[in-house]
């Protein structure tokens, strides 16, 4: 069995990390079976979008394991290619998607927080909980939380280490859409298909403007744009996309 389940759905990767037993910690095996499969994918061109889960309806994650950790895991835990769990070190130029089963605390929230989108089952909850064990979250929560939060309330979730339901997860912008636990997984691949629909490179050019527009002054931001611009409007799929809408015919994608 593997630690991490790979599922291919057209273009749209699934990735599950399958250790329900554990509510879907992560230990060094999981470090590195994400890691391979990321770096795999990035360059596979049958592949758009990745989504990743875990396994069962109790937790996305709950971060590391720490029995793993305390018999010699922390090496291969934190040290795999892409930090933890191969994934919040790691830049991906794809878009990734949490699908948020369960409970997504600690790490395992910090694997959400390394996603671009989120949709999470009604049950879920989110937490940074390292102060109440007298830790901190140390694999990106600190920095992506407020990203993604007001400031006020990521350092209320991180200093009090009290978690945040769904609904007010949706509210305040932190995943996209909250939906009924059994529709997970075919809401998440609704939402990766209209995603992976579209054109690689604008797919990921998009992403790379929009993720470092916030730590670029305005005119760092409009060269990255121009370069954005120069990379994407001169390509093989920027004529392909008018032609096939004058055609009123789907587009068939190079991405180049």
């Amino acid at each position: 069995m593997a630690a991490v389940e790979r599922e291919r759905r057209g273009n749209v990767e699934i990735l599950t990390i399958n250790r329900p037993e554990a509510r879907n910690a992560i230990d060094g095996e999981v470090s590195a079976q994400m890691a391979g499969a990321l770096e795999e994918l990035e360059h596979d061109a049958g592949c758009s979008v990745v989504v990743v889960t875990g396994a069962g309806d109790k937790a996305f994650s709950a971060g590391m394991d720490l029995k793993a950790f305390a018999a010699g895991e922390g090496a291969s835990i934190l040290g795999a290619s892409g930090g933890f769990a191969g994934i919040v070190e790691r830049d991906f130029p794809k878009p990734l998607i949490a699908a948020v089963n369960g409970s997504c605390l600690a790490g395992g929230c910090e694997i959400m927080l390394s996603c671009d989108l989120a949709v999470a089952a009604e049950h879920a909850v989110f937490g940074i909980p390292e102060a109440k064990r007298g830790l901190i979250a140390g694999a990106g929560g600190l920095f992506r939380l407020p990203r993604r939060l007001p400031l006020a309330v990521a350092l209320e979730m991180a200093l009090t280490g009290d978690p945040i339901d769904a609904s007010r997860a949706f509210q305040l912008g932190l995943v996209n859409r909250v939906v009924p636990a059994d529709r997970l997984l075919d809401e998440t691949f609704t939402l990766a298909a209209a995603v992976a629909a579209n054109a690689p490179l604008s797919l990921a050019w998009s992403k790379r403007v929009m993720k470092e527009a916030a730590l670029l002054s305005e005119a760092e931001a409009w060269k990255r744009n121009a370069e954005a611009v120069s990379a994407v409007f001169t390509s093989a799929d920027a004529m392909e996309g008018p032609v096939a809408f004058a055609e009123k015919r789907p587009p068939v994608w190079q991405g180049k």
